[in-house]
């Protein structure tokens, strides 16, 4: 099967990464599709299984990580998973698409490890940490201590930007929406 080319977008929670990818995802030109990750947390709101995510038990998600069905995976916070499935991939690249992926750091730094060639890396860079924490606060969907887990997370997060391809400053969205585009435009029609 050919392989198409791989699009990452990473940042801290609350940087603005999922708003951007699905700015992308409009733009027909750009002929992609969104990966559609694999988790052993719960749905939250009204995620649906198949559309947001592939909602896994953990010990589901850990039998598959042992049979090796995930390009990438990690415990991204003690006994939650998340992964891409390397069915998705080549469920995405067998409709003739490249790849978009909305990913955490480690995550998107393995995808661009395991596809060196056809991988683009790009760091979504918040304004700062005090507006990151306001943003999730705004979200209203976690309590103080996911938030302030995930504060901690977004400092290890931010000191590996530099390893990404990309970083875009998203201090104002439609600046942010512009750059990205522009950058995924060029690698995709490189």
């Amino acid at each position: 099967m050919s392989q198409g080319k791989c699009v990452v977008f990473s940042a801290p929670s609350g940087s603005g990464k999922t708003t951007l990818a699905k700015h992308l995802l409009e733009q027909t030109n750009a002929n992609l599709a969104f990966s559609i990750s694999a988790t052993s947390r719960n749905p939250r709101g009204k995620e649906e299984d198949g559309k947001d995510y592939y909602f896994l038990s953990a010990e589901a998600f850990k039998a598959k990580a042992a049979e090796g069905a995930f390009v990438e995976y990690e415990e991204v916070y003690p006994g939650m998973f998340y992964g891409t499935l390397q069915s998705e991939l080549e469920r995405i690249w067998a409709s003739g698409k490249h790849v978009l992926f909305d990913i955490d750091v480690i995550g998107g730094l393995n995808i661009k490890k395991r596809y060196p060639q056809n991988t683009i890396a790009i760091f979504i860079q918040p304004p700062s940490t005090a507006v990151l924490e306001e943003r999730l606060r705004k979200r209203g969907t976690e309590s103080k201590e996911k938030i302030a887990m995930r504060l901690a997370k977004a400092e290890k997060e931010l000191k590996q930007a530099a390893e990404f391809d990309h970083i875009v400053l998203n201090n104002d969205l439609e600046t942010a929406k512009n750059e990205v585009q522009q950058i995924v435009m060029n690698f995709l029609h490189s």
